[in-house]
């Protein structure tokens, strides 16, 4: 590996040719795509919104517990995910997508019933 001062750094900057870049045309640009063998027509696909995990839960109205246990997540994943400490990989997106669309099917599927009932007095508090 080179090393170079500062100074030397500066005496090899690239020169641009500003009258050369402030003439160059849509069709110029359009040709230099294809050149580089990108398609100047693509048009990227629309990008889904994946919903934040915390947000489907506390749409669900289940605990950070409660959620992690009908997952089948490890309650510090929750946590970890709802505090930005890590994002959820492709599958758990791909998992909260559908509990945020479809959560009954998607407990039911995970064996863990439907969603949880508020009203649901047949459990003794703690």
């Amino acid at each position: 590996m080179a090393k170079f001062t500062l100074s030397q750094a500066l005496l090899h900057r690239p020169q641009i040719d500003e009258a050369k870049l402030d003439s160059t045309t849509e069709e110029d640009i359009r040709a230099y795509q294809e050149e580089d063998g990108f398609d100047p027509d693509f048009e990227p696909a629309t990008m889904r919104i994946v919903p934040g995990p915390r947000d489907v839960r506390v749409r669900l109205g289940l605990t950070q517990r409660e959620f992690a246990e009908a997952l089948h997540i490890p309650l510090a994943t929750i946590r970890n995910w709802e505090q930005g400490r890590t994002m959820p990989d492709a599958p758990a997106r791909a998992l909260l997508t559908v509990v945020a669309r479809e959560p009954d099917a998607a407990f039911a599927a995970l064996g863990t019933g439907g969603v949880p009932d508020e009203a649901d007095d047949s459990q003794p508090s703690r």
